[in-house]
């Protein structure tokens, strides 16, 4: 345990109540026990806290859960079981997940979005290094993994708001030719990620412009791999309202691939080809679709992978392929690849499991086993409590409905009082 506490870098959540809370450094000394030049320097980005006991005393002083720490529950996080219902209490672990996304809400909200601010300040007419892409890189693949815990409804804003400044970087500064294309592949994918968290926010118009955006930027930028993945992303939300217009958009993502693409580029848009595919109802082409991703991930090649690939891996391919079947109405082959991969599947992730078990209860309803859809669409409905995200309400309504035809099987009732249907 003592392990698993050291070293934490309080800077942040200093600067958050500084900036957002109007709290001055001096308050936060006296509240955490702090030297008040000690607090200024740890929000300055230099030092950690090591201590045991300061780290405690800094938790219960800024309220931060204790299972963000690595502590037991602070004895401020405990509730009164008996204060509420009985269908109302969670497992310890359910309550850190909610606080978890909880404190990263406020953070996020509060503090990231900021943050670009300083490392992209420029007067007009600055020089940028050639370093200074792959600084902005690195802090875009940070960010990224808020989208593990967060919904798009907590992370537009940010993204949004680092697209925005690194166009207007561009804008200002000054660099060579070559700097100004590497920003220019950041500035791609960064609104690629705020495209993401738009569609996942509902945003849908937003999202399809600055998915028309990034492929533009990284075509002007030469990057093919980034330039594909937008058009994916594109026919990934297409396909739902003009099934040809998304499967054409998904043939000329993959048509982007070259010999040089890394495995998870082209496992990914040849995944994103499949669902296309399987939302038009052609199986064949699914499957063969499938099978692409599948070649591509079991090749061995020296390229690296870019980090906007790096959640793509087997299990996440045995999700899709799940996904595909499921849209296809072939429940004997969704249902044991969903359950095989489901099964290694944390539920932290707490959005893309509950949008995962939709598809799994749908299977199960195609197959006529009702109350282990039941069972499963309860499962999904607790954990999208509190994540901000339109996507799994949204399909998890269809399968309610269906649900609600069997009311008198065991355990529909329950998921349909929890619904609220």
């Amino acid at each position: 345990m003592q392990e698993a506490i050291t070293a934490h870098d309080f800077g942040t959540v200093f600067r958050l109540a500084r900036k957002q809370a109007g709290i001055s450094y001096s308050k936060i000394a006296a509240e955490c026990d702090i030297k008040p030049e000690r607090v200024g320097t740890l929000a300055r980005g230099r030092g950690r806290i090591t201590s045991f006991d300061k780290i405690v005393t800094i938790a219960d002083a800024l309220r931060i859960p204790g299972c963000l720490l690595g502590l037991a529950d602070r004895p401020w996080e405990v509730t009164d079981p008996s204060a509420s219902p009985a269908h109302m209490t969670t497992s310890r672990e359910d309550r850190n997940q909610v606080r978890r996304r909880e404190f990263l809400h406020t953070a996020t909200g509060a503090g990231l979005a900021v943050g670009i601010a300083d490392l992209t300040k420029a007067a007009p007419g600055r020089r940028i290094g050639a370093d200074f892409p792959g600084l902005l890189r690195l802090r875009t693949a940070r960010l990224r993994r808020l989208d593990d815990v967060l919904g798009g409804g907590d992370t537009y804003r940010v993204y949004l708001g680092e697209y925005q400044a690194t166009r207007a970087l561009l804008r200002d500064a000054t660099c060579t030719e070559a700097v100004r294309l590497d920003l220019l592949s950041v500035l791609a994918e960064q609104a690629q990620q705020a495209g993401w968290a738009a569609f996942d926010g509902g945003r849908e118009a937003d999202a399809a412009a600055l998915y028309k955006e990034s492929h533009a930027v990284a075509t002007e930028a030469g990057d093919t791999d980034l330039a594909g993945n937008a058009l994916a992303f594109l026919a990934y939300q297409t396909v739902n309202g003009d099934r040809p217009a998304g499967i054409e958009i998904a043939a000329r993502s993959c048509a982007t691939l070259g010999p040089s693409a890394p495995a998870g580029v082209r496992a990914l848009l040849h995944e994103r080809r499949a669902w296309a595919y399987a939302v038009a109802g052609f199986a064949t082409e699914t499957e063969r679709a499938l099978a692409e991703a599948e070649l591509a991930l079991g090749s061995v090649q020296s390229a690296p992978q870019p980090d906007w690939v790096s959640w793509v891996d087997h299990n996440e391919l045995l999700i899709m392929s799940g996904r595909c079947w499921t849209e296809l109405r072939r429940p004997l082959r969704a249902v044991p690849v969903l359950e095989t991969a489901l099964a290694a599947y944390d539920d932290s992730h707490a959005r893309d499991k509950s949008l995962y078990l939709s598809w799994l209860a749908d299977a199960y309803l195609a197959a006529g086993e009702v109350e282990q859809a039941a069972e499963v669409t309860g499962h999904a409905l607790d954990l999208i409590n509190g994540v901000a995200s339109v996507r799994p309400r949204r399909r998890l309504d269809p399968v309610l409905r269906r649900l609600a035809r069997h009311r008198g099987v065991v355990g529909v009732g329950d998921v349909l009082e929890k619904a609220a249907l």
